[in-house]
């Protein structure tokens, strides 16, 4: 389509991100994004600084009553106000950069909006992983466990724009699961604290809760397709269905997040902004979807001018709809200046163009010959009619464009824009004749129907299935945060006349059952219900107990080592152990 607006050959410098460091991670891109990202990080950090200053020049205000330091304060605070609207400018600023998102070979389709990720500060896991590793040898999670989870989330911090960096988002937003049920504990708190900044504002959002990672992990996941459904190629049809297929997966995956976490504390993922950027990457994909039909070229045919003016005109419809969500308060107060400009933009040139291939299909299409003359002059009124809407709709973009200076900077919009009033008022001097009566008859508004419907698109990736990296820890239906365990305990069984003194049952892990009181394993600490969870060196996490029993079979006089922990009450303390106590996790971020 717009192919028929502005000539090819425009010239387009932007970053080619190239090259992975881990499949789906590229910390070392110097990509114009990565550029981006590295800038709101910076921006976050000094964002808390000047929070964290206000907080204390206010609370200084409150509590002193001398009239000096009072004046002295205000004064503080008045600076500190200014530079914290400064970088809330700057933040702005790097949401209304669209243009490095861009395909790179992309020269006449109007620019896209992209989300972006959200920043964190590195989280220490050790603490968790200290109180909740009393039933595991500390040498398994140092040589296996810890190497794979600090390169997950590490590798999480900087995915790249393709589906493999959607799937390690995925991945670990699945880890986040087994790592919720084994560690952290519905009833009580493990002083771990995440902290997430506001995409919008910076402002960082910080609590105990895991859900906050979680939530905050699909919203990354969101922006991320919505990124690489920015940076499609939108000149050939693979490229428009891989746009439009990720905007609807990035409105799917915030559907997904606005049902599942509903009560989020960080402004960007509140019910009212998700619903809004809902809309707005289904209006992008309305838009691609557009972009699909008409790329082939429009038939200049009466229907098929009039089946593509209803086309532009839903495109129009959808981004009026998100333009209207966008400047209702609150939401007008953190949505970047740049996006409500844009979408009120797309509005008008959308509903312009479906005005102009309605007066098209009006002007130069006759009825047949035996028409009424009264009927053709009336036809060709309501054609011109729709001209001058498509004038002034195409002028009123314009306008709008010139009144932001972040769309100023995009040229290829401006000429798409210059050529779409170009091509309405040659249209519409090519009818005009001097003799004629100035007519001032409004054109009515054109229905809007659309063939292909954008919808959300809930993507796998959200429910995908991974192997729990502490599996080895033993099945999750046993050792969970649940459950309250004793440290673990080593006792050397002995053979007293061929008979261990007790018996196993269940699944893994098995249990100790009708021990023997006057048992030598008895008198070492063994109790009735214990969990077995090693003999010698072996781990048995995942043994039944015939398993188990070949294991024990082969005991002598010497006997063997076998190490169990107990299950306590609620209200009981764990036990901790020297190895767990004196045993150092360094962070894994």
């Amino acid at each position: 389509m717009t192919d028929t607006l502005i000539p090819n050959g425009c010239k387009t410098n932007g970053p080619v991100e190239s090259g992975y460091f881990k499949k789906g991670c590229n910390p070392f891109a110097q990509t114009g994004r990565s550029k981006l990202q590295n800038k709101r990080v910076l921006l976050n950090q000094q964002i808390i600084k000047q929070m964290r200053m206000r907080a204390g020049a206010e609370n200084l205000l409150k509590a002193t009553s001398n009239n000096k330091v009072r004046e002295q304060v205000v004064l503080e605070l008045s600076y500190v106000n200014s530079d914290l609207q400064l970088l809330m400018e700057q933040l702005e600023g790097l949401n209304s950069s669209v243009e490095v998102y861009q395909n790179v070979q992309e020269t006449s389709s109007i620019p896209l909006i992209p989300l972006g990720l959200k920043e964190t500060k590195d989280v220490d896991f050790s603490v968790a992983l200290k109180v909740s590793f009393f039933h595991s040898a500390p040498s398994m999670f140092t040589s296996d466990i810890r190497p794979s989870v600090r390169w997950l989330l590490r590798a999480c911090r900087t995915p790249s724009r393709n589906p493999s960096g959607v799937d390690l988002l995925a991945n670990y937003f699945s880890q986040l699961s087994f790592l919720e049920t084994r560690f952290f504990s519905p009833t009580r708190q493990i002083g771990i604290f995440f902290t997430w900044y506001d995409s919008f504002t910076g402002v960082p959002v910080c609590q105990q809760n895991i859900s906050l990672e979680k939530a905050s992990m699909l919203f990354n996941m969101a922006a991320l397709y919505s990124q690489i459904g920015t940076r499609a190629d939108r000149q050939t049809q693979t490229g428009l269905e891989d746009a439009i297929a990720a905007f609807q997966k990035s409105a799917g995956v915030l559907h997904y997040l606005k049902e599942t976490f509903t009560h989020t504390p960080s402004y960007d993922m509140s019910p009212a902004m998700l619903s809004m950027l809902i809309r707005l990457m289904l209006a992008q994909a309305q838009e691609c979807l557009f972009e699909q039909i008409t790329l082939p070229g429009i038939r200049n045919e009466f229907f098929s001018l009039l089946r593509i003016a209803q086309e532009a005109a839903k495109v129009g419809e959808t981004y009026g709809e998100v333009h209207q969500s966008m400047i209702q308060t609150p939401i007008k107060n953190n949505v970047p200046f740049f996006w409500t400009t844009m979408s009120e933009l797309k509005t008008n040139h959308y509903k312009s163009l479906a005005h102009y291939f309605v007066s098209t299909a009006l002007l130069d299409h006759q009825c047949k010959s035996n028409t009424q003359s009264q009927l053709l002059e009336e036809r060709r009124r309501i054609g011109k009619a729709h001209l001058q809407r498509s004038i002034m709709g195409h002028e009123e973009a314009i306008r709008i464009h010139s009144r932001c200076r972040d769309l100023q900077k995009l040229y290829i919009l401006s000429d798409i824009l210059q050529a779409g009033l170009r091509r309405s008022l040659t249209k519409f001097e090519q009818n005009d004749k001097e003799e004629e009566f100035t007519d001032y008859m409004l054109a009515p508004d054109i229905i809007s129907k659309t063939e292909k419907k954008a919808e959300m698109e809930i993507p796998a990736a959200t429910k995908v299935k991974v192997k729990d990296l502490f599996q080895r820890l033993g099945p999750l239906s046993v050792f969970s945060a649940k459950q309250r365990w004793s440290a673990p305990r080593t006792i050397r069984l002995r053979l007293q006349d061929r008979d261990l003194g007790f018996t196993l049952k269940g699944d893994a892990p098995v249990q100790i059952q009708s021990l023997d009181p006057l048992c030598p394993a008895a008198a070492e600490g063994l109790k009735e219900g214990d969990y077995l969870v090693a003999v010698g060196d072996t781990e048995c996490r995942w043994l039944g107990v015939s398993d188990v029993m070949k294991l024990l079979k082969d005991v002598d006089e010497e006997g063997v080592n076998i190490r169990v922990v107990s299950m306590l009450d609620s209200s009981s303390q764990p036990m901790v152990t020297p190895f767990v106590s004196g045993f150092s996790l360094p962070s894994i971020l």
